[in-house]
């Protein structure tokens, strides 16, 4: 093999599309973009959800309602009771669920849900938890400390 003869699999290299080369081509004349307008045009660009200067979709609709950004960015770890259960120690972190692997190493926080059930007193630092799954760990002798 010499570096001279090498050339690509077959098939795997594709002509580029030649505009503007006479009818017999296919794509003479207009060269594939139909007949006159802005995107006939060289430098013809419309931005998205453009309508032709009416007041796009977006614009004409109410703006209403909040996304809380830490769901949006995914900052906030859920954790079932179930998987506090599992956990072999009683005082549980969010650096202990993260050694764990229940929550990813990149979560600031961690949440926990009632899912699940939890039947020994576990202690709870630093993690937020939905009423129910509260009062299932305080139930089951458990305590948050803040």
């Amino acid at each position: 093999m010499q570096l001279n003869n090498i050339k690509p699999a077959a098939g795997s290299k594709h002509a580029a599309k030649r505009v503007g080369r006479g009818i017999g081509s296919g794509l003479g004349k207009t060269c594939g973009r139909g007949h006159k307008g802005q995107t006939s045009r060289s430098g013809g660009f419309h931005k998205v959800g453009f309508e032709g200067g009416q007041m796009p979709l977006q614009r004409r609709l109410p703006k209403r309602g909040f996304v809380s950004l830490a769901k949006v960015r995914g900052d906030m770890a859920e954790v079932r009771l179930s998987e506090l259960n599992a956990m072999p120690v009683d005082t549980i972190d969010l650096l202990a669920l993260k050694q764990a692997g229940i929550v990813p190493g990149s979560a600031l926080g961690a949440k926990v849900f009632l899912s699940g059930e939890v039947n020994r007193a576990l202690t709870l630092q630093g993690i937020s938890a939905t009423k129910g799954a509260r009062a299932a760990i305080e139930a089951a002798g458990g305590k948050f400390a803040e």
